[in-house]
């Protein structure tokens, strides 16, 4: 039996008391070895060439069309992963009718004896960029794997920067489950997972997934920007990109009884000079300080 399977399920989001949504989806575990043979040997999937279904190198790693393998290989020397070249195998949608669009591609990164050396975390956005989450796998005793590292990489435009990722992640077996957390501190700012069950990759099954959602990648870009108007429409918050280059806000200690006596207004050809972030604090500082110091006196 081959590695590389077909996971039927759904994708699902959820914004806690904003925004929620779930689409069904089905996904391709590939092992990157097998590829010539699957190419050769299915008539509706192909490797780098036109077909119903297909998986492009183009569409993957730095995009340049180069082979999947060595790129992911120097990728995770760059990350100094131990691993001595043993399967990748990647989770991700498939071309339907020429397009494609992967807001996350997963790379299983197996060492020879079977062990999990490390997860690659794919991120893309709509603006054709992408980022790298090379991380070491932690597995629970249910066989689940947990990771975390902070956001690196402008998304979503209603989310501000400074957050954090928790990811866990059931490898492709009978199952395949990659179910993510954006963390504001302790507080979940979204939640995204892909839940699938496994079908053999064959003919019949291709066409079955393909025909029970024909338009499934024109779906997904679709939806994205679609979501992204509902959710502007219920009022969540648009930030830019200027969100995720924000700071989180600085926390401003106590201020000291000589700091309160002595606080004066920034002058205006000061403020001019300041960044408007840097207004905004030197604002709510002079406020502050006089409030504390008129209670202070009373």
């Amino acid at each position: 039996m081959t590695v590389s399977a077909i996971y039927q399920g759904h994708v699902a989001h959820r914004r806690p008391g904003k925004h929620r949504l779930r689409y069904s989806v089905f996904m391709l575990a590939l092992d990157i070895d097998e590829l010539p043979a699957l190419d050769r040997d299915l008539r509706w999937f192909s490797h780098n060439r036109l077909n119903l279904l297909a998986l492009h190198d183009r569409d993957h790693g730095e995009r340049t069309g180069a082979p999947i393998r060595p790129q992911i290989e120097a990728k995770l020397r760059e990350a100094g992963v131990a691993w001595d070249g043993g399967r990748i195998v990647l989770l991700a949608m498939p071309r339907l009718l020429n397009y494609v669009f992967n807001p996350l591609s997963v790379y299983f990164c197996m060492r020879r004896n079977g062990e999990l050396a490390a997860l690659m975390h794919e991120v893309s956005n709509t603006f054709g960029e992408r980022h790298f989450y090379v991380l070491p796998p932690t597995q629970r005793e249910n066989g689940a794997i947990t990771q975390a590292c902070d956001k690196a990489f402008f998304v979503s435009p209603f989310l501000e920067g400074g957050l954090r990722y928790e990811f866990q992640v059931t490898p492709p077996g009978e199952k395949a489950v990659v179910a993510m957390a954006v963390k504001r501190g302790h507080d979940i700012a979204l939640t995204a997972s892909f839940a699938g069950e496994r079908r053999e990759l064959t003919d019949p099954n291709l066409l079955r997934a393909w025909a029970g959602n024909p338009l499934m990648t024109l779906k997904v870009i679709a939806g994205i920007h679609w979501e992204a108007l509902q959710m502007w429409l219920k009022g969540v918050r648009y930030l830019g990109r200027r969100g995720q280059r924000a700071a989180a806000a600085p926390i401003v200690p106590p201020a000291s009884s000589r700091q309160l006596d002595s606080a004066k207004p920034t002058t205006n050809a000061t403020r001019r000079r300041l960044r408007p972030d840097q207004r905004r604090l030197d604002y709510s500082l002079h406020r502050r300080a006089r409030s504390e110091t008129r209670l202070r006196r009373e």
